[in-house]
């Protein structure tokens, strides 16, 4: 019988390899979806017709307001460039002046961005008028944080100064599923996004198991209700006083598909929506073997979702193929320090010390990283890290995972292809999007 052909993204390129015949259960990708037909319209449409408010943002903004945006940092692509100049020409619209207005980029835990990436983030012509009014937020900057409240589950929240003094606060973003966060964007804009490293942490400890040394079933990808995390970073949230949300949901191409515009959570609840039905995929068995790329990510930290992704797709004892070219490495000390613990006790131990993000994905990388084979430019040090193995090529990396089940009885595996794993979500059984209190 005739191998099939794959071509699987890597990088710009494209990686080609064979498979025997008879072995491809599918190809797992997000739903195809057109972008924005009249972009700037629909853009103005969205923002002038709030999700659970009565008043669009042009109506609740007064002249002589402060206004702070907060933005994307370099790590994840939203085109909320593509939103901002209808945003802006509308606040101006509405009296507000441009030396009122300030960018926020809302890093989280992660660098600041560079001026190049800057520019990307807000798009040339909004850098070049707003450059000098856009601030990389720092959760270790503690003259730059205000104590805002006091979470029921005990997190206490330090803001951006910039951010909560602001007359006004428009938070944008683009809505993902997140694998213990429930979904990206909204609330996640603000908590971790513009966060004390402190509060951070607080919140992300809640991803362990109160009692028991594992991960808190509760907290999972796609699930807002109940999930400690989800839930905790919205209160942590509601401490300030978000006025509106703007987020987008792209498509394959990284298009935007959709703009939702309006309440902090109403608003994020409609674009959950969406992103459910475009980035998760059901499917009846897993495959002994999952090819699966993530081909725009710039280290592992980042790289990690897709991994993830596709560890819910493969047979426990299976193989994992991840194409990921990571040109920034593992993603910094702070993650190779957790990995270098060695083992899920001595992290889960670290972890309850001290929860911090990069902790979290340790524990979850050293679990599927075993079986994983690493078409990458990561050192083979850095992989052997993670407890991965380094492959030279996509054709070395199948013929290593097919060798492998060959010898564990299983001669014809079963394999699926995930061109966009770190979009791209696999169910057994999807669960339900609801909205939190």
């Amino acid at each position: 019988m005739t191998p099939i052909e794959i071509d699987i993204p890597y990088g710009s390129n494209m990686m080609r390899a064979n498979l025997p015949a008879g072995t491809l259960l599918g190809t797992l990708d997000v739903t195809d979806t057109t972008g924005l037909e009249d972009r700037d319209r629909a853009i103005r449409e969205a923002l002038e017709n709030p999700i659970g408010l009565d008043k669009n943002i042009f109506e609740i903004v007064n002249p002589g307001e402060t206004v702070a945006i907060v933005v994307p940092d370099s790590f994840r692509t939203t085109r909320i460039e593509q939103v901002l100049p209808v945003l802006i020409d509308g606040l101006l619209e509405a009296g507000i002046s441009e030396n009122d207005i300030s960018f926020i980029y809302a890093t989280g835990t992660h660098r600041g961005p560079a001026p190049e990436e800057e520019r990307k983030i807000l798009g040339d012509g909004i850098y070049q008028r707003f450059k000098d009014q856009a601030y990389s937020h720092d959760p270790r900057d503690e003259s730059n944080l205000v104590y805002v409240g006091t979470t029921s589950r005990g997190t206490r929240v330090h803001l951006n100064k910039r951010v909560h003094e602001a007359d006004r606060i428009i938070a944008t973003g683009a809505v993902v599923l997140h694998y213990f966060g429930g979904f990206g964007g909204g609330r996640k804009s603000i908590v971790p996004g513009v966060a004390s490293i402190e509060s951070i942490a607080s919140n992300h400890s809640m991803n362990l198991h109160p009692t028991e040394d594992q991960i808190d079933p509760a907290v999972r990808i796609g699930g807002l209700e109940g999930n400690p995390v989800a839930e905790d970073m919205l209160e942590a949230t509601q401490q300030s006083h978000v006025d509106y949300i703007v987020n987008t949901v792209l498509n394959r191409n990284s298009e935007i598909a959709a703009v939702f515009a309006g309440e902090l959570d109403a608003a994020h609840l409609e674009a959950t929506k969406l992103a459910h039905s475009q980035f998760a995929t059901d499917i009846s068995e897993q495959a002994d073997i999952v090819i699966a790329a993530s081909p725009a990510t710039q280290n592992f930290v980042q790289t990690h979702k897709a991994l993830f992704n596709a560890y819910q797709a493969v047979k426990p004892d299976g193989r994992i193929i991840l194409l990921a070219p990571c040109p920034e490495g593992l993603g910094g000390e702070q993650f190779a320090k957790w990995l270098r613990l060695g083992s899920r006790e001595a992290i889960i131990a670290g972890l309850r010390k001290e929860s911090e993000i990069n902790g979290q994905t340790a524990l979850s990388t050293i679990q599927k990283a075993p079986i994983t084979y690493v078409v990458t430019e990561m050192t083979d040090d850095e992989v052997q890290m993670m407890r991965g193995r380094t492959t030279e090529s996509l054709e070395d990396a199948i013929s290593k995972a097919f060798a492998d089940l060959a010898a564990d009885g299983r001669p014809d595996p079963t394999v699926y292809l995930m061109p966009s794993a770190a979009y791209t979500v696999p169910f057994s059984k999807l669960p339900v999007v609801t909205a939190v209190g």
